[in-house]
């Protein structure tokens, strides 16, 4: 599914306006592909997403990972609100310029929590980082 999928989803329009202002906004991320089972968000790598000594912060790619995940939490339990309980990321190689995109898969859902895993790749494919979480549902 694209974005016409985004669309369709119930809650799009009112987690649309919650982001409005907030640190994801502030981010600059687009969100390519929300399903069920899979979420896909890239970000064009500027100046500000970049530490001290011109990578990309690894902030950035905590912040990607975890919101993809997030997002699909919330797609897998809309009725419901959910907060990260755990957040591992590994850091593999280093993004200086370009498009990065991070994919966002289930694992694991019960009653009471969620788990994802998530990739961070360059336009060509290399891995950047990767992670996964386990969401909480409350």
């Amino acid at each position: 599914m694209g974005a016409d999928s985004i669309e369709l989803h119930p809650k799009w329009e009112q987690w649309n306006e919650a982001a409005k202002g907030t640190f994801w906004d502030e981010l600059g991320c687009t969100i390519d592909t929300v399903n069920e089972r899979q979420v896909i968000v890239s970000l064009e790598i500027q100046p500000r997403h970049l530490n001290l000594i011109g990578i990309m912060h690894g902030g950035v790619y905590a912040t990607m990972i975890d919101s993809a995940m997030g997002l699909l939490a919330m797609i897998v339990k809309p009725d419901a609100n959910v907060v990260t309980t755990n957040l591992n990321i590994n850091y593999v190689a280093k993004a200086e310029k370009g498009i990065i995109t991070v994919i966002a898969e289930l694992i694991h859902v019960s009653r009471k929590s969620i788990t994802a895993q998530a990739t961070a790749r360059m336009d060509q494919g290399e891995l950047c980082a990767f992670g996964t979480g386990t969401f909480r549902v409350i």
